[in-house]
């Protein structure tokens, strides 16, 4: 990791930086991941107003939970990456998203951020009250598979959604 990083609430101040966040990533044409950085952020004010709502519940779609949204950002003020804290799990969540979802730009990625960035989001989780923490990834998805067993992640049962696709579970505790 070559710079020191700290977790953000969503904020309107880290705009320029956001955006350019986000059109890397669309850019690259990969998935979003966590799902909340592909929110358009055109209306730049709203999509941080969403954001912070969701964190007390408040104007969310039927069926949603309460989450916390964080940026990873540097002394810079760049924005490296997202994470996405559930409060609690409903049944989907706990076959297949877990707690926390969590991403890096691709174009720093193979930089020790993901690793520091769950850590981070594991510190945030326990000031929640989750007390265990239940984090998943796709197989094959080698770093991300590294990200949670470097942070203590330990194997559950697979989940294998209708697609064929499988999911690796793993639980750590806090």
């Amino acid at each position: 990791m070559r710079k020191n990083v700290y977790l953000s609430k969503p904020s309107t101040e880290l705009q320029n930086e956001y955006v350019s966040f986000y059109r890397e990533w669309v850019d690259s044409g990969e998935e979003m991941i966590p799902w909340v950085i592909s929110k358009d952020p055109s209306d730049f004010h709203e999509m941080v107003q969403f954001l912070l709502g969701a964190e007390s519940g408040d104007n969310l779609p039927n069926g949603w939970i309460p989450s916390s949204t964080y940026w990873l950002v540097d002394e810079e003020q760049k924005v490296i990456g997202a994470v996405n804290i559930r409060h609690w799990l409903t049944d989907n969540l706990l076959k297949a998203g877990g707690h926390i979802g969590y991403g890096i730009c691709p174009s720093e990625r193979r930089k020790g951020y993901a690793t520091k960035l769950l850590e981070l989001s594991l510190e945030k989780a326990k000031e929640l009250g989750i007390e265990k923490i239940l984090v998943a990834c796709d197989k094959g998805n080698i770093g991300s598979e590294k990200t949670i067993r470097n942070n203590g992640g330990i194997q559950d049962k697979s989940h294998i959604e209708e697609c064929g696709n499988e999911i690796l579970r793993f639980w750590i505790d806090l």
